[in-house]
C-alpha cells in the first residue's frame, strides 16, 4: 500500500533534496524516513514557518509544499556511491567550482577504500556522519515534483498532510493519498519550478567555519525519529 511520508523541510538548500540532474534523491539528513521508505511510497517537503531568502526576510511558507517524489528506487549507501560514480557523477560534490549545483552533491560518502566510507567535501561533515549512515538508504526518484522558492499552496483538504513540529508523519490514509496524487499530478513533473530557497548559502566561496556552523544547524533540524501516524 502506498505511504505518504510527510516533514517540515526547514533548510532547502538543494543537498537534501538534490533535485538536480534529472533525478531527485534524499541521501542525507532524514533518517529514519530513509529506513523505512519503500519503493512506490511518497515523500513529501512541506516548508518552515521561518525561511530567510535572498532578500535577508523571512517568510512563512508553512502550508505550501516545497517538494515531492515518488521513491522509485531505493539503493544502500554503498550502492548510490557506486552508482553515482557510473552515471551520476555530478552528484558527487565539487567544492572548486563555480557551479553551486555540484558544491550541494549528495554522494557525500566514498566506499572506495572499505566499508567504513571516507567523507567528500561537502555540504556534511564528521559531525552528521552518524545520523546519515543511520539512515542506511539512498532514495531516487524520476517522478518527482519540485517547487523550491516557489513553494505551492496547499488547499484545505490536504492541510493535513502538513507535519507540524519535528519529526515527521506517516500517511497511511487512502482517500488523502488519492486526494494527493491528484492534487500534485496537475504540475508537470521532474521539472525545477524554482531554484532552493537558500540558494545564496551555497551560490558564493564559503569558509570553513561557515560550512561547518550549516551542517551543524542541519544535525540539530534534522530530530526525525519521532512519527505520527494518519491512518
Amino acid at each position: 500500500m502506498t505511504k505518504i511520508y510527510s516533514y517540515v523541510l526547514r533548510i532547502d538548500d538543494g543537498a537534501a533534496p538534490n533535485p538536480f540532474w534529472q533525478v531527485c534523491t534524499l541521501t542525507i539528513c532524514k533518517p529514519a524516513i530513509r529506513r523505512n521508505v519503500q519503493i512506490g511510497d511518497w515523500v513529501v517537503g512541506t516548508g518552515s514557518k521561518n525561511t530567510k531568502l535572498k532578500d535577508g526576510k523571512t517568510y512563512d511558507f508553512s502550508d505550501s509544499i516545497v517538494y515531492a517524489m515518488k521513491v522509485t528506487d531505493k539503493k544502500t549507501l554503498k550502492e548510490y556511491d557506486e552508482f553515482c560514480k557510473n552515471k551520476l557523477t555530478k552528484k558527487i560534490p565539487k567544492w572548486k567550482t563555480k557551479d553551486w549545483r555540484l558544491r550541494v552533491g549528495d554522494c557525500i560518502y566514498d566506499y572506495s577504500i572499505n566499508f567504513d566510507p571516507t567523507i567528500r567535501k561537502g555540504v556534511h561533515n564528521e559531525g552528521n556522519r552518524q545520523r546519515d549512515l543511520g539512515g542506511h538508504n539512498a532514495l531516487l526518484s524520476d517522478h518527482f515534483y519540485y517547487f523550491g522558492v516557489e513553494a505551492r499552496q496547499l488547499p484545505t483538504e490536504l492541510k493535513e498532510l502538513i507535519k507540524k513540529n519535528q519529526g515527521h508523519k506517516k500517511i497511511e490514509k487512502s482517500d488523502l493519498i488519492q486526494e494527493f496524487e491528484k492534487w500534485i499530478g496537475q504540475f508537470k513533473k521532474n521539472k525545477l519550478y524554482a531554484d532552493p530557497q537558500m540558494r545564496w548559502l551555497f551560490d558564493r566561496e564559503l569558509s570553513d567555519d561557515e560550512v561547518s556552523a550549516c551542517a551543524k544547524e542541519k544535525l540539530e533540524n534534522d530530530e526525525d525519529d519521532n512519527e505520527e501516524t494518519v491512518c
